[in-house]
């Protein structure tokens, strides 16, 4: 048996699904009628590099050690002087293996066979099984993609990676292998926009292709084959200069790309960019919480609750409970104790839920979630509040925002990042038949290893739907 994952970085549920109704690609409206097709949840922050974590390690980010694309080291023991930051999007790309927890396993170094292609994870791989994976090649390409704002040039990198799968398919118990100009051209131009679907075509002729050499081989009807994404996309209009707001209010401030600064007492660490890590105290070597901040810190929150591009703000109370505040919707308090979640209203109903929910498990909690506009935001909001790594106040943007006007190579008018549906939901796209229907990305890893007869590993936050 051989499980190969494909990830259409970006791709949203509802815009996949249009894809394949419209014959714009018929290899994936195949696989759709041969198995299954579901709209599943991603995971808080919804952004690349954390969001892939489901997939390579059955694990929520924020747990193991990555809550965001950009985040402050308070306790100073992973970052290094004089910022003590970290960003994913340049070289720093590298410590994503040496960030996350060395006790949670990564399916890589589960399944010895594995190969993967453009994963920002890779630890368990050896180099002849990670392939254009920060290679000096790699990232010298990405890095004039990203910073040069040639977003098309993604579609050379993509075609790259297809040949890499067509290669190796087949020939690897576990393969997996990230296409990223879905992303990228959405950034640049649009979710919705035609020249997007060029991405979700590359990845459409790499099912065909690989298809069509395991069926020669006979190998097809021993394969699982899942195409999925990381997060979604909605369209964005105005720039939050959040990095300028909170200076604004009378904060030295830290932000990247201009992380050094003297005596720092705020850190805004942007991801997606539809949400935000705000670190307060920063003189503290531990998180302060609500109860131990200082009175400029605490009056912070109140302020950016005020802001419109503002929709949820999260305040973390300790490392078990926070509080939920929407300035329309009011404040609620989720907490969290031995993988029971409850949501209780205190002013009002920030996440539409209308009723509160007492100790209920991950999956009832999915449930409750389903069908507002906040798909999983209480499992997702109690564990991102409570991991160690996290800042002291957690935003995510209200719809038609984001929080970096600045230094975008590529002024987006496509976002993600949020707790918001577009930015949540994402398609999982199977050649047979679950077994059970899938509720996250974080079943993924779970359920490949159940195909591949291997036993899972302790404290996964995934489910396998075989």
């Amino acid at each position: 048996m051989n499980v190969i994952v494909l990830l259409a970085d970006g791709a949203r549920a509802d815009w996949l699904e249009n894809a394949m109704d419209s014959g714009v690609v018929p290899a994936l409206a195949r696989l759709r009628a041969d198995g299954a097709y579901h709209a599943v949840s991603s995971v808080f922050p919804t952004v690349t590099g954390p969001a892939y974590t489901p997939f390579l390690m059955g694990r929520f980010p924020g747990g193991i050690g990555l809550p965001g694309l950009r985040w402050f080291d308070r306790d100073r023991t992973a970052c290094h002087w004089p910022d003590y930051t970290r960003s994913y999007t340049g070289y720093q790309v590298v410590y994503a293996n040496r960030d996350i927890d060395p006790h949670a396993p990564t399916i890589f170094e589960l399944v010895p066979d594995s190969v993967g292609v453009l994963s920002p994870i890779t630890r368990g791989l050896p180099g002849d099984r990670k392939l254009m994976t920060l290679s000096a090649s790699t990232a010298l390409r990405a890095a004039f993609t990203h910073f040069l704002g040639d977003t098309r040039a993604m579609l050379t990198v993509d075609r790259e990676v297809a040949a890499a799968v067509l290669d190796r398919a087949g020939d690897a118990s576990y393969l997996f292998a990230a296409f990223g100009s879905v992303d990228k051209l959405s950034h640049a131009v649009g979710h919705e926009h035609p020249d997007v679907l060029d991405g979700l075509r590359i990845v459409d002729q790499t099912v065909a292709a690989v298809r069509a050499k395991l069926e020669r081989r006979n190998a097809w009807k021993d394969t699982h084959l899942w195409v999925t994404s990381d997060h979604g996309h909605s369209p964005v209009k105005r720039h939050e200069d959040l990095e300028r707001v909170v200076a604004g209010f009378g904060f030295r401030v830290i932000a990247h790309p201009w992380v050094f600064g003297l005596r720092p007492e705020a850190a805004v660490m942007v991801s997606g960019n539809a949400m935000a890590h705000v670190y307060v105290d920063l003189d503290q070597p531990k998180r302060p919480f609500i109860s131990g901040m200082s009175p400029k810190a605490r009056a912070l929150a109140p302020q950016l609750l005020e802001l419109p591009s503002v929709d949820l703000l999260i305040s973390p109370l300790s490392e078990n409970a926070c509080e939920v505040h929407s300035l329309v919707g009011g404040h609620a308090v989720i907490s969290r104790s031995d993988r029971r979640y409850s949501y209780a209203r205190q002013t009002g109903d920030p996440l539409s839920l209308d009723a509160d929910a007492t100790e209920v498990s991950a999956g009832h909690a999915h449930e409750i979630c389903a069908k507002t506009p906040y798909p999983d935001a209480i499992v997702q909001i109690a564990e991102l509040a409570g991991a160690p790594r996290s800042g002291d106040i957690i935003l995510s943007s209200a719809n038609g925002w984001d929080f970096r006007a600045r230094y975008e190579p590529v002024r987006h008018i496509s976002t993600h990042g949020s707790l918001r549906r577009e930015d949540m939901l994402v398609p999982l796209l199977a050649n047979t038949p679950p077994k059970r229907t899938p509720r996250r990305t974080v079943d993924v890893m779970p359920s490949s290893l159940a195909a591949l007869g291997i036993a899972l590993p302790s404290r996964l936050d995934g489910e396998s739907f075989l």
